[in-house]
């Protein structure tokens, strides 16, 4: 032995050791089972070198009895079209959606991916495509059912069109929040931006929103320069409305949302402009604040007075707190009081009594977003045209015809 040579086994078992990079031709090198090509190396698929185990200084890896191991790389574009019969080229358009290549073809590559547990790198396709894949969402208190619904539509419409979301969820929905997220969103290379703005100053703040990235306002925005693509919440209030007078109440009383939510104004102007249209009394409404407490203390306040007979309500949740502050007075539901909320969220239908209210298609709502919004970026234009989503009246338990006493005396 030479001075200084290294000896790679701890115990040398008298035959010749491959060399780790397979030129000296002691022992036969591996074969590679795609190409049959000598395949010098460990790696089993492309008969390169596989690089060291912290893939970065370039030296061996010792297990622990001193022997020299290293673990195959994680496989690249030529390795699929190898294994697939094709170019690396042919790979590179099946993974960008290509038309210009066979059914056959692109079933072939899709295979070989699979098998391989090939993933695309994301930065180098937008390299070549120019094409991040990405979209940014700017969100507000998603603990309140209506948002974060909105943003599960739109994430679910984006994962079926093949596209990856960024959230910038913000405490305030002020100008200049939503300008920052929006500036920290486009800096990550996002194609567009979905906002979701109910509240009246976010609404706003997206008037002056950069104009070189396409905007789309989800679930409610202004009512100018900017597409709106949210549930009909007017239609949906006038419904519910005109459902208790259809059920002979001589009028329907209203507990509403906060005043700076465009929603709230929306349902509370369904709800009058119903009561107009029928020509009977319309009571003050009271004001919440979306939560089961502010139900339930509004819900004290209507319980001693015996001419209410039904309550249209602006959420679930207040509707929830209502139902239990009536029970407490001894208020039957339906029987004396008949009660619709708005959502229909997933706990409504176990309410006591189960919960008429007017339920929100969120997923329909996001679809209609993400597709406005890819639109306008395939266009290159400013995003145009909004979309109502129809919203529909689920009856349960909670509402029946008027007590007869209480019953109009309409036609």
């Amino acid at each position: 032995m030479e001075s200084g040579e290294e000896i790679v086994a701890a115990e040398p078992t008298g035959d010749p050791a491959p060399a780790a990079d397979g030129i000296t031709g002691d022992l036969a090198p591996a074969v590679d089972d795609i190409t049959e090509d000598p395949a010098p190396a460990v790696d089993d698929i492309t008969g390169d070198l596989a690089p060291a185990a912290d893939g970065i200084t370039g030296d061996p890896a010792r297990a622990a009895d001193g022997i020299v191991r290293r673990r195959p790389r994680a496989p690249v574009m030529s390795d699929v079209g190898r294994l697939a019969g094709v170019s690396h080229q042919t790979v590179s358009r099946v993974i960008n959606g290509s038309p210009h290549v066979r059914a056959e073809t692109r079933e072939r590559v899709l295979a070989a991916m699979q098998k391989l547990g090939y993933r695309p790198n994301p930065v180098a396709r937008a390299l070549v495509t120019g094409r991040s894949k990405t979209l940014g969402v700017v969100s507000f208190d998603t603990t309140l059912y209506g948002p974060a619904s909105t943003l599960f539509g739109i994430e679910r419409a984006a994962h079926e069109a093949g596209y990856f979301i960024i959230v910038a969820s913000l405490e305030a929905l002020n100008r200049s929040s939503v300008a920052d997220a929006v500036e920290r969103l486009r800096r990550q290379g996002v194609e567009g931006i979905l906002v979701i703005a109910p509240h009246t100053e976010a609404s706003e703040a997206l008037l002056h929103a950069p104009t070189d990235v396409p905007l789309i306002a989800a679930e409610a925005g202004p009512d100018r320069a900017m597409p709106v693509v949210a549930v009909d919440q007017a239609a949906g209030a006038a419904g519910a409305t005109r459902h208790l007078l259809e059920l002979g109440h001589e009028t329907v009383w209203h507990v509403a949302g906060p005043s700076d939510f465009i929603e709230s104004r929306q349902r509370r102007d369904g709800w009058r402009a119903t009561l107009e249209a029928a020509r009977v009394e319309v009571p003050e409404p009271l004001a919440g604040d979306w939560s089961p407490r502010a139900g339930y203390e509004l819900g004290q306040a209507l319980s001693g007075k015996p001419e209410v007979s039904a309550v249209f309500v602006a959420n679930d949740q207040m509707a929830l707190g209502l139902l239990r502050a009536m029970h407490e007075a001894g208020r039957d539901i339906p029987g004396e009081l008949s009660v619709v909320g708005f959502d229909d969220i997933p706990e409504a239908a176990y309410f006591q009594p189960p919960l008429t209210t007017v339920r929100q298609d969120f997923i329909e709502m996001g679809r209609r977003s993400l597709t406005l919004l890819l639109r306008t970026i395939e266009t290159g234009g400013r995003a145009s045209g909004g979309s109502l989503v129809p919203p529909e009246l689920i009856v349960r338990a909670s509402t029946a015809p008027a007590p007869r006493s209480r019953r109009s005396r309409r036609g």
